[in-house]
């Protein structure tokens, strides 16, 4: 099991109790960190507005389906095979567009690791289907971004709003802004309390 950075987790317990509090009761979460690769953009395209749990099970079905998780082979399969998979149309069309462009050379994922965080949401975001809230996400799990809150993260916000009292997700995301640098730890810690208050756990 590799732990989240500990220079981290102990400069941001630091600047707000309320992360030594969770560490207290919960203890650390794992490192969530992924491959940078298409399988991976897939795989958060797949948690967009599910449970996580959802989410991995169509993943599963899909690595079970394809003979190798590429952007060629995405293509093929068809649209009773993606239901099969528990794609829904929406998001079948998400990866569909996705894989057009990987295959294109549109979007090219190993040049994502020279651009800055900016450059490499606008970069994400013009392929259909992906985000703020996707490109934020792959930024911190497989580009390692240090100091990214996903403002558009239901969990994240409903988090902030429980421990520290905002009332809405503009107020979450300016507490949040007190965290900085390190809001990526942040945001783990925020989703490590969240699962496990609710006797969740999630294979990342």
């Amino acid at each position: 099991m590799k732990i989240i950075n500990p220079t981290s987790v102990k400069n941001l317990c630091a600047l707000d109790s309320t992360f030594t509090d969770i560490i207290e009761k919960y203890g650390l979460p794992e490192s969530w960190e992924r491959e940078p690769t298409f399988e991976t953009l897939c795989r958060i395209i797949l948690e967009q507005q599910v449970s996580l749990e959802s989410a991995l099970s169509a993943y599963k079905k899909l690595k079970e389906r394809l003979p190798a998780f590429t952007s060629q082979e995405m293509l093929k399969l068809t649209d009773a095979e993606m239901r099969a998979c528990y794609v829904s149309r929406q998001k079948t069309r998400y990866l569909r567009e996705l894989s057009k462009a990987i295959l294109s050379g549109d979007l090219q994922l190993e040049k994502l690791t020279n651009l800055t965080e900016e450059e490499v949401k606008a970069e994400l975001t013009k392929i259909v289907g992906i985000g703020n809230w996707t490109a934020e996400v792959y930024l911190m799990f497989c580009l390692q971004s240090p100091d990214v809150f996903p403002a558009g993260d239901v969990a994240a916000v409903n988090t902030v709003k429980e421990l520290k009292g905002a009332a809405d997700k503009a107020e979450a995301v300016e507490i949040a802004k007190k965290w900085s640098p390190y809001r990526t730890t942040a945001t783990y810690l925020l989703w490590h309390y969240y699962l496990c208050k609710r006797g969740r756990t999630v294979d990342y």
